[in-house]
């Protein structure tokens, strides 16, 4: 007999401190993973993380708990499309910890930040993801993500840094 499992998607709230504990949970728990770097993340920025996330008011985050446990997150930025003179939806990190894949997590959270965006008036959902990480990318592609549309004759996006 299959268990039956409580799934509840939601925006957290930076200052709520069950929501708090499980954005660091989550997202410690990716940078743990090989595709999120395989280091744990400094105590420091587990400590202030979602307060530094609250003094930013185009911020936001979704969380997906199963049965109460903190299984998913996405971190989400509102930027702005000057092509289109409207806000758009950046996701900077999507997780969904390992005991918990395959139940369609990510999917719901995608569905919650696209709602986000919608609400916010944005025109488009941006992210990033590496070239090597299939399975990302194959739910990116089913909930409708396709690669950036610019001319092929140019090359591909390339996404660079500069650390300060």
């Amino acid at each position: 007999m299959e268990e039956t499992r409580d799934i509840l998607v939601l925006q957290a709230s930076y200052t709520n401190a069950v929501h708090a504990e499980a954005i660091c949970y989550v997202l410690n728990g990716y940078a743990e993973d090989p595709m999120g770097g395989g280091q744990s993340l400094p105590p420091e920025v587990l400590l202030h993380l979602p307060e530094e996330l609250a003094k930013r008011p185009h911020a936001f985050s979704v969380l997906a708990f199963v049965n109460g446990e903190p299984a998913g997150l996405v971190n989400c930025f509102e930027g702005f499309s000057t092509f289109a003179c409207r806000p758009l939806v950046n996701v900077h990190d999507v997780v969904v910890m390992k005991p918990f894949r395959g139940l369609g997590l990510s999917q719901k959270m995608l569905q919650k930040v696209e709602d986000i965006a919608r609400q916010r008036g944005c025109c488009k959902i941006t992210l990033e993801v590496l070239e090597g990480n299939a399975i990302a990318q194959a739910s990116y592609t089913r909930f409708g993500f396709a690669p950036g549309m610019f001319d092929p004759a140019h090359g591909r996006m390339l996404f660079w840094t500069k650390p300060l």
